[in-house]
């Protein structure tokens, strides 16, 4: 792998804390308290590592500190584990207790013992203290374990100077050797990740210390060199070896001399003092080096948004574990040169499958095989083969389509390919996938660079689906690809499936075209594990005796497998040549087979480290889905109040801040190791066992009941959602009489509850590597996601039993959404929502509101792929309409603002208009291979059937659609398909009928197959079924052209009976009662047949004569409603059976149309008849008729339905590919459904909630009715909207739609409340003030309506005006006339005031209401509304210079000024009571206003003045600076508010390079400007066309839509800054050259 993929590979900060444990308890406990934990926390949060000390004495007890093997272990793997510092030591002074070596070999220690002999020393002591042991290399006496406890810290004098006498020299301390350990012959750069600290210690131990102190025992031995002091040892350690390793390698020494009063020596004070120094200075070193050692890595290794890097990252798993097993191939086997030949061999069509039994070595032959072709490129070397593996079992996502989506980015990726559109699918199907295998696998494979692709384990792993993945495999393979597989031979539905997937595959032959080449993989040969077991020993220093290697030989010819002598390794490293008994090794004593040989291993390191420990820990690691951090186990078995009571004192009440100690675990996955080993998953690095039948062995002794289990996972959950993080306490039950973890039954009364803050890491989603107080939601560049909770809680959750808590707290939470992104994984979170039903969970939990929440992900995936933090604006578009029907999803909406409120600023949605779009829950596409649709049928529990051309038949029962296939020979070809209730009956061209119950747990349980009664009639040969119907255990049945009608019982297949009737039969009614039937027949007759008796009872005729095509039944079964193809309707009275009375004829107009369908809707009492060109309705309880709707011009019908109890009408029409949505109040068209395909809409299926739609090339398409009606009743008017007037106190506003109509709605409901009738169209519209009074215009007249009540007050006939203005005060409006007289009346009364002769152009009331301003001439003219008269007048020529007005605004806070925009650019100050001008400025000409955008705050400090593309000109007054903002694109309407705070605008979205024609891509965007500083407030995408743009006082932006809906989106700026993007302000000059786009000249000419 290259520099990129293994960036990440250290994913923790090991520190090893190297002290004396005597000298550095203070110390020590310090830096647990105040330092370390600090550290977590920093490391956690700013780099998503885990940072652990290992401290070898933290236990309680020192004395059971690891020995010097063990420590230099521990120290080793920190040096090779930590990204960053990996030594801290505390030298004190003290120089600490000796360490007696571990072992000596024979031909020493005898020296020893002569040495002694002839210095009189007493060797009992010694010979007591160590045993001889054969078992080693080379041969040595061992000191035993409890010798070493006892002298590492109390060394007995005699053993002591017994090795002094022998070496002339001295034993080290534990401190003196780490040290030494770890920095002799350490490269520099480890050095460099050291720390220590000295702390020398004048006058330490006073006065009165030194006078009680006894005389030291001379450490001299006669006749021998003298033995070094402690002091003298301490001396060398600080003044000569750290001192040569500072000047050689750069070494961090830091050396404090502490200066005690000599009377009182060094005070536990002083030592207080000399911690709390330390703590500051250690966290200061420790935090530089982390930073500096990490900083530069991080960068590379931060969460990318894009699902093509969680590819990426899984594809650099997948080869670091196949570089792992290989590691693991100790045997040459004679299958691979099988392999080889297999791989070597040209134009092969067929896969290589292995297949072996459990242990057998599979899997690392294979990965062993991988590396021989794409690592050493040993085989296949003229060639450049691409190499793919996938150890299936071990991936993160087990499903199929993980699998094949990500084959398809692997190949394509390594062939540097572009995907395929339909890959950008979050959750494509399995045909989709199958297609893009297929076509990537024929088109990428060369002859020079093959595809070698390699599948372990696809029957081992519980969800993956084996046989699913081989059939999506092309058969046979194309040339230049070689598969291979591993199976199981006990899996038979996997070698079933090879078999007919690829055929002769149950051959051996090798060689064979299109056949499976089948390698058996047996045991390893007896010798070959011998000699593998005699390596491991050698290598671990270790060796059998010939009795033992009997033993064993005769263990591994029983059991010849590599894991079993890799376990035999470990048992014989613990064996000894001691004379006890229990070193005797026997037949008995040595287990066999691989589970048992686990277990003894198991109940060794049960012996060693406590069976609570132990079966915790295992078992956690076990139920893990993807493994454990050692961080995460650490902290699990810390918050385990079993595990943690085992390392409380019972004699002492415990800490409030208490762990179990780091060294325990690490000791523990010590003599693990090997077995359990590290992977990287998600940028982790995990521990896993490195073979399943260790979890299945610790399932078995430590799992075995469900309750252990549930228990467990509940601990995993609470810990990854960082339930006791954060400083949170977990009590912890104490028995106040017997101890902690003491046995017995311990009384109620005798236990009380302790909290302890167990200090596990803190589980946010993202981590901010950057942290910044400026911005609470960071960006994803910013941002590290913590994947381990990703992977881990949703699992844990599920396995817990807590369904509820995942669907509200992960499923539906944006917090969980927002990271699910950031970390590529949106096609997980898909498919979580979509499909977590099939993974055993209730349907109940919430499905609607899941689905929505899929389908509006799937649906916006073009645009959250690449942009992930557009999930908010993309929820406030797509989600908020909807809430009304799913209202547990308001906590979902609840996060969206608040996290507007977090970032202090956005754009929030009031109202929501309608959507453009109606989410599809399923979205189905079909295999290439499929023909057209001929047929379809549905039932009401959403099982969708299909007949295809060619007579095969497809079923969807969800995502996936699955070919119907019986085991019947010759195979069936299916004719038609027709669905009643849960039953499905399917025709087929052998004259059989096959009926299917759906609720059936396996399909075609219950089949019945229905011969027809004149089995050998050319005319039952050649016709269909038309239809059914059930009724209790009853069917009818009746064919297309038959004149009769099967009843049959369906339990037992028997045919009932069969009803004649005169013609042939269109219709039929089977009421509950089951007693009668009505065949409603050709030339308008229906017959009445008593299914008891099988005879005719009565015959109804229509003198029409036009087929019946619907029979309706009143409950009680009194009346009959017949249905022709004309439309028409008769009804009969059928109360008698015999005698059946015609009550009523009604006729429906126009019957020339051709007969489609109908629908009848009981709750509303509404019938729908369907023709080509109209659908006529009809009111069913009084059958008349009650409306009717024509066809599009142009247009014709093809099939309609009634939806939502009649309120909505469902329609296709013919070369329409998709279906409209009709209002039936207003019969206004609300929605187009897009079904999804070109092709049109072969049948509308209307399914209890759900509706589907099937097109004639094959595609489904699903949506929830309910969804559908939202959409639809979102309130809207009639037309586009054109203009939204506002109220001053922003509760009500009003909507011009260019009708008769003026609508007034209410905010608060979010609906129109009112309207205002005109006789004509309304074309303007004005409110006074205070809002009471309403002036409206509507072709010549001028209507005044009071605004609460809606009353018309006048009705100014003829006014010929063009715009109606009202004063400020109210009082007075004013009608402006281009071509007549513009008047001026009193609003109360609409008395006349005066008229006005001069038309004036943009007219404005002044704001004290005394004078009409408005441009004519060129001037600005201000005309008294009291005498209609010229009062005041502007012109330029008389002024400055020769142009004209072009634009005006008074100013509200400033009634006396008006600025006056002039053709020339000039802006001018006019003050209108005192006739005064002042010139402001001159713009550049390419800067100048345009009057249809000018606009101007109410203070006059910013002027809106044009736009050019996706530019937009601002003028800031009072800094005399021109602005410019940049849209994303053309600016299609801007505006500004009155306080001129903020500028917001409509644009069109930019040009997308991947061609995207989605709503999010291509409909125009809103957005907010603030003009303070220039900063982007937040946008959002539309959807839909804008017409209309407002704003309010209060900061709601309202928008009009063409399909008469309105938005209203409220400007959220609580901050003021944060996340802006300075405006490109023009700066101030008197040059006129333009240096850039974005400056241009001003010219401040002067300033009132």
């Amino acid at each position: 792998m290259d520099d990129s993929r293994t960036a990440s590979c250290k994913s923790c900060i090991k520190v090893y804390l190297c002290s004396n444990p005597e000298d550095s308890v203070v110390e020590r406990r310090a830096l647990r308290e105040n330092v370390f934990p600090r550290l977590r926390e920093h490391c956690r949060h700013t780099y998503g590592l885990d940072f652990k000390v290992i401290d070898p004495y933290e236990a309680s007890d020192p004395r059971t500190g690891p020995d010097q093997q063990t420590r230099q272990k521990l120290l080793q793997a920190c040096r090779e584990s930590s990204d960053g510092p990996y030594l801290v030591a505390l030298v004190g002074a003290q120089y600490g207790a000796v360490c007696l070596p571990s072992q000596v070999e024979v031909s020493e220690f005898h020296r020893l013992l002569q040495v002694c002999q002839r210095a009189g020393i007493s060797t009992r002591a010694l010979e007591k203290a160590y045993l001889r042991d054969e078992n080693t290399i080379p041969p040595s006496f061992c000191l035993q374990r409890q010798t070493h406890i006892h002298t590492q810290l109390h060394p007995d004098k005699q053993v002591r100077r017994n090795h002094q006498v022998h070496t002339h020299t001295h034993t080290q301390c534990a401190l003196d050797t780490d040290l030494r350990f770890a920095l002799e012959n350490c490269p520099r750069r480890d050095i460099k990740r050291c720390l220590v600290y000295v702390n020398k210690i004048s006058n330490g131990r006073g006065q009165s210390e030194g006078e009680d102190q006894p005389p030291k025992e001379p450490n001299v031995i006669p006749h021998l060199p003298q033995a070094l002091s402690d002091d003298s040892l301490l001396s060398q350690l600080c003044d000569y070896f750290l001192p040569s390793v500072v000047t050689s390698c750069q070494l961090l020494v830091y050396t404090t001399t502490s200066e005690c009063d000599p009377r009182h020596g060094y005070t536990p004070a002083r030592r207080r003092s000399y911690a709390e120094g330390l703590c500051q200075q250690l966290y200061s070193d420790l935090l530089a080096l982390i930073d500096s050692s990490v900083a530069m890595g991080m960068g590379k290794s931060v969460s990318s948004p894009h699902s093509d890097d969680a590819l990426t990252r899984e594809q650099a798993e997948q080869e670091e574990l196949c570089s792992l097993y290989s590691r693991l191939y100790d045997n040459d086997r004679p299958e691979e040169e099988e392999v080889r030949s297999y791989l070597e061999q040209r134009d092969t069509q067929h896969p290589l499958v292995v297949v072996g039994g459990p242990c057998t070595g599979k899997t690392v032959l294979l990965a062993h095989c991988a590396q021989q072709v794409d690592g050493v490129r040993s085989w296949l070397s003229n060639m450049d083969p691409v190499v793919i593996i996938r150890f299936t079992s071990l991936s993160v996502n087990l499903s199929p389509r993980h699998l094949l989506s990500s084959l398809c980015y692997q190949i394509a990726h390594r062939y540097n390919r572009n995907p395929e559109p339909s890959s950008r699918d979050p959750n494509p199907t399995l045909p989709q996938l199958r297609h893009n295998l297929s076509s990537l696998l024929s088109l990428c494979p060369t002859p020079k660079q093959p595809l070698v692709l390699i599948l372990d384990g696809l029957d081992q792993a519980w969800t993956v689906s084996g046989p699913q993945t081989i059939k999506c495999l092309p058969s046979p393979l194309p040339p230049n690809i070689k598969l291979m597989l591993s199976i199981s031979p006990t899996r038979t539905n996997t070698h079933h499936t090879l078999e007919l997937h690829f055929p002769q595959s149950s051959s051996a032959v090798f060689g064979v075209s299109r056949c499976c080449v089948s390698v058996e993989l047996g045991p390893v040969e007896g010798r070959e594990c011998v000699r593998m077991l005699a390596a491991l020993l050698e290598g671990s220093g270790r060796r059998v005796t010939s009795g033992q290697q009997g033993v064993m030989n005769m263990a591994l010819i029983s059991c010849p497998l590599t894991l079993y002598a890799r376990l035999l390794h470990r048992h014989a490293s613990l064996w000894s040549s001691g004379t006890h008994q229990k070193h005797k090794v026997t037949d008995e004593t040595l287990p066999v087979g691989v589970h048992s040989s686990i277990t003894v291993f198991l109940v060794h390191l049960e012996e060693k480290h406590g069976l609570v420990l132990v079966s915790r820990a295992l078992s956690y690691v076990t139920l893990s889905r993807t493994g454990l951090t050692e961080a995460e186990l650490s902290d699990l078995l810390s918050s385990d109040d079993a595990v943690l009571a085992g390392y409380v004192s019972a004699s002492e009440p415990p800490p409030s801040k208490f762990r179990v100690p780091e060294v325990e675990v690490e000791r523990l996955l010590l003599d693990l190791k090997g077995f359990l080993v590290k992977r990287s998953v998600a940028g982790s690095h995990v521990l896993f066992w490195v073979s399943r039948h260790f979890g299945l062995v610790v399932c078995e002794r430590y799992l075995s009941s469900w309750e252990m289990r549930e228990e467990m996972h509940t601990a995993m959950a609470d810990y990854f959602n960082g339930r006791w993080a954060y400083g949170r306490a977990k009590p912890l039950v104490i028995s106040q009489n017997t101890g902690l973890n003491q046995p017995g039954p311990v009384p109620d009364t005798a236990r009380m509850k302790k909290y302890i803050d167990r200090q596990p890491l803190g589980q946010p989603y993202v981590f901010n590597s950057k942290p910044s107080s400026s911005s609470s939601s960071p960006s994803s560049e910013h941002v590290r996601v913590n994947l381990r909770k990703l992977l881990e809680l949703p699992y844990h959750l599920k396995e817990s039993g807590r369904l509820e808590e995942l669907v509200r707290g992960l499923m539906m939470s944006l917090e969980f959404h927002q990271a699910m992104l950031r970390a590529g994984l949106l096609g997980d979170l898909v498919t979580l929502l979509e499909d977590w039903e099939r993974e055993g969970a209730s349907q109940l939990i919430f499905p609607r509101e899941r689905a929505l929440l899929a389908c509006i992900l799937r649906d916006s995936a073009c645009l959250l792929w690449n942009s992930p933090i557009e999930l908010s604006m993309v929820m406030k578009v797509r989600l908020l309409p909807f809430l009304g029907l799913c209202p547990e999803l308001e906590g979902y909406a609840e996060e969206v603002t608040q996290g507007i409120k977090k970032r202090g600023s956005g754009l929030g949605v009031v109202l929501s208009p309608a959507p453009s779009t109606v989410p599809s829950t399923q979205c189905l596409f079909p295999e290439a291979r499929q023909c057209a649709v001929t047929d379809a049928a549905g039932t009401v529990s959403g099982t969708v059937v299909v007949i295809q051309s060619d007579g095969s038949a497809l079923v969807w029962r969800g995502r996936e659609a699955e070919e119907l296939k019986l085991s019947c020979e010759p195979a069936l070809r299916f004719i038609s398909v027709r669905g009643s209730g849960t039953f499905i009956l399917l025709s087929t061209q052998c004259n059989t009928q096959l009926l299917w119950d759906v609720t059936g747990t396996t399909c075609f349980q219950d089949v019945l197959s229905l011969e027809g009664q004149e089995s050998n009639s050319d005319q039952h040969s050649s016709t269909i079924v038309e239809g059914f119907l059930m009724c209790d255990d009853r069917m009818c049945v009746w064919w297309k052209g038959l004149s009769y009608v099967s009843v049959s019982e369906v339990s037992t297949s028997r045919h009932l009976t069969r009803l004649q009737c005169q013609n042939t039969v269109r219709s039929v009614s089977f009421p509950p009662t089951g007693q009668f039937v009505y065949c409603g027949q050709e030339k308008g007759t229906v017959s009445i047949f008593d299914t008891s008796r099988g005879t005719l009872t009565a015959i109804c005729s229509s003198p029409a004569e036009s087929s019946v095509i619907s029979v309706i039944l009143s409950e009680d079964e009194r009346e009959m409603s017949c249905v022709d193809s004309r439309g028409h309707v008769l009804l009969w009275c059928v109360a008698t059976k015999t005698d059946p009375k015609l009550l009523k004829e009604c006729c429906s107009g126009s019957s020339h149309f051709e007969f489609i369908n109908t629908d009848l809707s009981e709750e509303s009492c509404i019938l729908l008849v369907c023709k080509t060109q109209e659908i006529i309705l009809w009111d069913t309880c009084d059958w008349e008729q009650w409306d009717h709707f024509r066809a599009p011009q142009g247009k014709a019908f093809s099939q309609a339905l009634l939806a939502q109890d009649g309120q909505l009408i469902l329609a296709s029409l013919e070369a329409c590919p998709s279906v409209l949505v009709w209002r039936m109040t207003t019969g206004q068209c609300v929605l187009s459904l897009d079904a999804g395909s070109p092709s049109q809409p072969l049948s509308l299926l209307k399914m209890d909630s759900v509706l589907s739609v099937v097109t004639q090339n094959g595609h489904l398409t699903t949506w929830d009715s309910d969804v559908i009606c939202a959409a639809a009743m979102v309130p809207r008017t009639g037309a586009g909207v054109r203009e939204v007037v506002l109220e001053p106190m922003g509760e009500r506003f009003y909507v011009l739609d260019g009708s008769e109509i003026l609508w007034r709605w209410r905010l608060q409901t979010g609906s129109p409340e009112t309207h205002f009738l005109h006789d004509g169209p309304v074309e303007k519209l004005c409110l006074s003030p205070d809002g009471s009074h309403l002036v409206s215009l509507s072709g010549e007249d001028v209507y005044v309506w009071r605004s609460d009540t809606g009353q018309n007050l006048h009705r100014i006939h003829g006014s010929r005006a063009t715009e109606v203005l009202i004063t400020s005060n109210g009082h007075i409006g004013v009608c402006v006339s281009q071509h007549g007289l513009s008047r001026v009346w009193k609003l109360a009364s609409g008395a006349v005031v005066c008229n006005i002769h001069l038309y004036l152009a943009d007219a404005q009331v002044s704001p004290e209401s005394t004078f009409l301003l408005g441009r004519r001439h060129g001037d600005l003219l201000a005309v008294s509304l009291w005498s209609g008269t010229v009062s005041k007048r502007f012109s330029c020529s008389e002024r400055y210079e020769r142009s004209t007005v072009v634009a005006f605004r008074t100013l509200p806070e400033h009634p006396d000024f008006v600025i006056v925009m002039a053709a020339s650019g000039s802006v001018y100050t006019w003050k209108v009571t005192e006739e005064t001008v002042c010139r402001q400025f001159l713009l550049p000409q390419m800067f100048l206003c345009q009057p249809q955008v000018f606009h101007m705050s109410s203070d006059g400090s910013f002027a809106l003045l044009s736009t050019d593309d996706d530019l937009i000109t601002l003028l800031d007054l009072p800094h005399a600076r021109l602005c410019r903002v940049k849209a994303q694109g053309p600016v299609l309407k801007v505006c500004m508010d009155d306080s001129g705070r903020y500028a917001v605008y409509i644009c069109h979205p930019p040009a997308q390079d991947n061609g995207c024609a989605c709503d999010l891509h291509t409909k125009p965007l809103l957005a907010v400007v603030r003009l303070a500083d220039g900063g982007r407030l937040g946008r959002l995408c539309l959807c839909k066309t804008p017409t209309a743009l407002a704003v309010s006082e209060e900061l709601c932006v309202y928008v009009g839509f063409q399909d008469g809906s309105v938005g209203v989106y409220s400007i959220s700026d609580i901050t003021g800054r944060g996340g802006a993007t300075p405006l490109n302000y023009v700066a101030t000059s008197n040059t006129a050259d333009i240096k850039s786009n974005f400056i241009c000249h001003i010219h401040v000419v002067s300033r009132c």
